[in-house]
Formats: structure tokens, C-alpha cells, sequence
């Protein structure tokens, strides 16, 4: 009768079962429980040696504890098994419940494989159930007894203390034991997760806090502008924060700039650029309102930051002065487009304003007041707009339009005079050069100013006066019938005949008018030279009728 039968054999190894298993509850991480399943097994179980083969993260095996041998564990702790042969293992042996047996009749054929082995030769065993040094015996460890879990390792084992091969309580003992083992390295590894998960979690916190504290000292102290404002909700738009830089440049305390959004504050001629300018990455230039009612050229960068992971967003903006620079672009582009001696706009500027009233397609008088209109507002503005605090009804108003309105000239045959256009009054000075030559350049400039000065004020606000160049000057006057043209030709005719003082001295200067009229379908130079060619015909006539009157100029 086997002597694992008996009773008080079994409670003996329940007994020692019990204990080992007890002292894999009580490992303090996962290296101590691996080492622990090693050592219950050589303490607890009956075996000589043991090694545990933990699977790694690749699906591979490492020998993560020996127990048994000083030397076994030097050779073999560390060492690699690939997955592909340890299942070949598991699938050629013997299946004793769940431990796979292979005896040493079939181990020849792994002899090449990469498992880690300290398997020796021995003699042929004497009795049937004698262990020889070539058995090999695994205990699978799962991480759950139902089918298909999965595998956590091997536990292998070799040299049976009774020197013969494990009986059904042995066995049993073994699977239990096995089962035990791969619950408590599962709760280690849970162990070490959590631990790791909260050492990580701490560090996040602590480089949270610290980002935080870094960016609150970057928003405050930063030396320019830098703004929060609310994105979605009744408070879209709103600031929630303004640093100091921001608040001195507006003149306005923190808590006051809380009660605006950006579109309390931008200038009423840049709520479009505003409007205009999306949220990721937008950049726009345009003039917040000060405290004293003045405005300050500045640039407007917009980031978008998350709260919270699908937490609220909040609309980041660096505000940036750049009124100085704005002021220098702004005097540069004004000495491009204007004349140096009279601060009028100069030729260049005139031909660009004349052009940009006129396109290549001419126009009949009956299209008038109908073509180019812009087109309905269809509603679809930026979404950003309402970062800024602008409703649907705010976009849904047209700001500006970028469809053509054509110019058409007026029948200057009309007894009626009903039609109106775009008049262009060519003006070239009589007398001008007589006094340049006489008085010199200092008095001929500064007739030319003076000149200028009377033009502008008998003109309405918005028509243009531009200087041509040399005594010629040009008017832009919209909205004008033909005999609105005469009427304005006299009024500054007449403006201009009075004396011009000049150190001391009075000078005089006419002037002859020629009237052209701006038509879609010509072109400045079209135009202008329309309105020169009639000049001269002015001109001529006045010197014909006056035979005594000296062309100078």
C-alpha cells in the first residue's frame, strides 16, 4: 500500500501545504513571492530543487527563482526561455491533472531547445516509479482555474525527496500548490502595479502642482499681455483672468477687466479682424480701448486649453503692444501712398484708389443701383466669434463686403441730369510756373501747399485730392451729376484764385479743370487721361476767348 495514502500522511502534507501557502500571502513584493513559491516548494512539498518561469511582458519565460541550489540558481536565474518551446513542453507531456510530466525516455528531444535546464544523465531507474535525473515534472501556474486563463508561469521541479515519482497526493498537492502560487504572484504583481501606479500618480500630482505654479508665474509676470476667457456657455467669451501687464496696458484693474470680454474692448472699425480670427492659433492686429478712452495697437495670439481631460476649454490669449511699431508701419505706408511736400495722396495711391472702383466689365446705365450688391448674410461665421462674446445675431450683420459695386458714368447729354457717377476732376495750375522760375522752388512749393490746403477744405469728407505730380492735382468726387461736376470745378477755381502770401509777397495762380467720369469696363489711365485730354480742351478755350492771357504751367 502506498505510503501517501495513509492519513497521517496527507494531513502532514495539508499541513505543510497550508504553511508554504500562508507564506506566499505574506511577501512583500513580487520578487519576495516568486522567491517564496520556490522555497515552499523544496520546504513544503517534498523536492530538492525548484525554479519558477515567470512569463514576461514579450510572452517569453525567465527563470525569476531558484530554491534548492547555490549552483543551480547561479546557473540558471535570469536566463530566458522562448514561449514557442516551453509550449512545446507543456503539449508533448504527460498530463497528470494539470501538471505535464516528461519522462526521460522522451527528453532526448529537447536537448537543443532554449529552455533553461539542469538536467543530468543517470542509470536506468531500478523500479518502475523510481525518478531518473532526466524526468522533468512542470506545475502551470494560471491566473484563474477556468479554461483558457492565462498563463503567469511554470513552476519546475526535480529530485523528489522520496526519490520516486509524486503519487496522486503528491500530485493534487502540487496543483494546489500551483494554483495558490498563481494567485499570489498575481496579487504581488497587482501589488507592485498599484504601488508603481501610485508612486507615478504622486509624481504627476507634484509635476502638476509645479506646472501649475510655473504657469501661474509665467500668466502674472509675464511682460506682456496675457488673458483667460471662458469658452461655451452664457459666458462665452468672458475674461476670467488678466495678468498686470494686461491690466496696465488697458489702464483697468483685474477685477474690472472680470466684467468684459475682448469684444467690449476692440475698437468698433476692428470687430471684423476680431471676428475673423479663429481660436487655434489665431493671430490678429487690431486696437483695444484704454481706461481714458484712447486706443492701443496690439497683437492677439489664441491658444486653447483643456481644463480637465472632456473637461472645459478656456480661450488663452497673449495680448502683445505694438502700438510703436504700428505707428512706424502706419507712417511708412503713409509716406508710400501720400505726397512728402503737401500730405496728399500722391499718383500711385490715386491710380490704386481709382482701380479698386473700377472692373473690366462695362456697365449700363440701367444696371445701375443693382449690380454688385452684396449677397445676403448666410449666417456661417467663425465659431470663434463667439469666443469674443458675439451672438448669432452680431455675425449674422454684414461687416464688410468684398463683392464688386460697379461704376457707371452718368449721360453727361441728360437735360434731366437724373444720372450720377464717379467724377474725376483733372486740375493743372496757371501761372505756376512763371512764379517757380521767378521766385524759385521755395515759393513754387509752397504756393503747391497752399494749394493743397484749399483744394481739401472745398471738397466733402470722403472725396479724394490727390497731387498727380509737378502743378497737377486730382479730385475724386462720387456720387456727382454732370452739373454737380461744373458747380464743384468752380467752387475750387474760385478757391483757389485769391492771393497766396509768401514771405512777405502775394503771388497769384489759376487753374483749368477738365471733368472726366470713372466707368467699369476703362481703367485709370483710361480715365485719367480722359480727364487730361478735357483740361487741355478747357484750357485752350479759356486762352482763345482771352487772347491775351499767357499759357504758363
Amino acid at each position: 500500500m502506498d505510503t501517501e495514502s495513509e492519513p497521517y500522511v496527507r494531513l502532514a502534507t495539508l499541513r505543510q501545504l497550508h504553511q508554504v501557502v500562508a507564506d506566499l500571502n505574506t511577501a512583500r513584493s513580487l520578487a519576495d513571492a516568486l522567491q517564496a513559491v520556490a522555497d515552499g516548494v523544496v520546504r513544503g512539498l517534498g523536492y530538492e530543487l525548484a525554479a519558477v518561469n515567470l512569463v514576461r511582458p514579450d510572452g517569453d519565460l525567465v527563470v525569476a527563482a531558484f530554491a534548492g541550489s547555490a549552483a543551480g540558481e547561479a546557473l540558471l536565474s535570469g536566463r530566458v526561455g522562448s514561449r514557442s518551446s516551453w509550449e512545446r513542453r507543456l503539449a508533448m507531456g504527460e498530463q497528470w491533472g494539470t501538471l505535464r510530466f516528461i519522462p526521460h525516455t522522451e527528453g532526448w528531444v529537447l536537448v537543443d531547445d532554449d529552455v533553461p535546464q539542469w538536467h543530468t544523465e543517470g542509470p536506468p531507474p531500478r523500479f518502475p516509479d523510481e525518478w531518473h535525473p532526466g524526468d522533468r515534472l512542470y506545475a502551470p501556474m494560471y491566473a484563474s482555474q477556468t479554461v483558457g486563463s492565462e498563463l503567469i508561469g511554470v513552476i519546475s521541479v526535480d529530485r523528489p525527496t522520496s526519490g520516486r515519482h509524486p503519487g496522486p497526493w503528491g500530485c493534487e498537492a502540487l496543483q494546489m500548490y500551483a494554483f495558490q502560487s498563481g494567485i499570489a504572484i498575481s496579487n504581488a504583481r497587482l501589488r507592485a502595479n498599484m504601488q508603481r501606479a501610485l508612486v507615478r500618480l504622486e509624481r504627476d500630482q507634484q509635476a502638476l502642482r509645479a506646472s501649475e505654479e510655473s504657469f501661474r508665474q509665467a500668466f502674472e509676470y509675464a511682460p506682456s499681455g496675457m488673458a483667460i476667457a471662458e469658452m461655451g456657455g452664457d459666458q462665452h467669451g468672458k475674461l476670467l483672468r488678466a495678468n498686470d501687464a494686461l491690466c496696465r496696458l488697458l489702464g483697468r484693474s483685474a477685477s474690472v477687466m472680470r466684467r468684459y470680454s475682448f469684444s467690449d474692448l476692440v475698437h468698433p472699425e476692428d470687430v471684423g479682424v476680431l471676428l475673423r480670427t479663429s481660436a487655434e492659433g489665431g493671430r490678429a492686429e487690431l486696437r483695444l480701448a484704454r481706461r481714458d478712452g484712447s486706443y492701443v495697437w496690439v497683437s492677439l495670439r489664441n491658444s486653447v486649453v483643456a481644463d480637465t481631460t472632456d473637461g472645459p476649454r478656456f480661450l488663452l490669449t497673449h495680448v502683445e503692444d505694438i502700438e510703436e511699431r504700428k505707428s512706424r508701419e502706419l507712417q511708412l505706408a503713409h509716406r508710400a501712398s501720400h505726397d512728402s511736400l503737401t500730405g496728399l495722396p500722391n499718383s500711385a495711391e490715386l491710380r490704386s484708389r481709382l482701380s479698386a472702383r473700377l472692373c473690366s466689365q462695362p456697365q449700363e446705365r440701367s444696371a445701375a443701383g443693382t449690380s454688385g450688391l452684396p449677397p445676403e448674410p448666410d449666417g456661417n461665421g467663425d465659431g470663434f466669434a463667439f469666443s469674443y462674446g458675439y451672438g448669432p445675431d452680431e455675425l449674422a450683420a454684414p461687416l464688410s463686403f468684398d463683392s464688386h459695386v460697379h461704376t457707371v458714368a452718368p449721360d453727361e447729354n441728360d437735360e434731366e441730369g437724373a444720372g450720377k457717377g464717379l467724377a474725376v476732376l483733372f486740375c493743372d495750375l496757371d501761372g505756376f510756373k512763371s512764379i517757380n522760375d521767378r521766385f524759385g522752388h521755395h515759393t513754387g512749393d509752397a504756393v503747391l501747399i497752399e494749394v493743397a490746403r484749399r483744394l481739401t477744405g472745398a471738397v466733402r469728407d470722403g472725396d479724394t485730392v490727390a497731387r498727380l505730380g509737378g502743378d497737377e492735382f486730382v479730385v475724386l468726387a462720387d456720387g456727382l451729376a454732370p452739373a454737380d461736376a461744373t458747380d464743384l470745378t468752380v467752387r475750387l477755381r474760385n478757391a483757389i484764385i485769391p492771393p497766396i502770401r509768401v514771405d512777405g509777397r502775394a503771388v497769384r495762380v489759376g487753374a483749368s479743370f477738365g471733368i472726366g467720369w470713372a466707368g467699369c469696363g476703362m481703367t485709370a489711365e483710361e480715365v485719367l487721361h480722359s480727364a487730361d485730354q478735357r483740361m487741355y480742351v478747357e484750357k485752350r478755350s479759356r486762352a482763345t476767348s482771352r487772347p491775351n492771357h499767357r499759357r504758363a504751367g
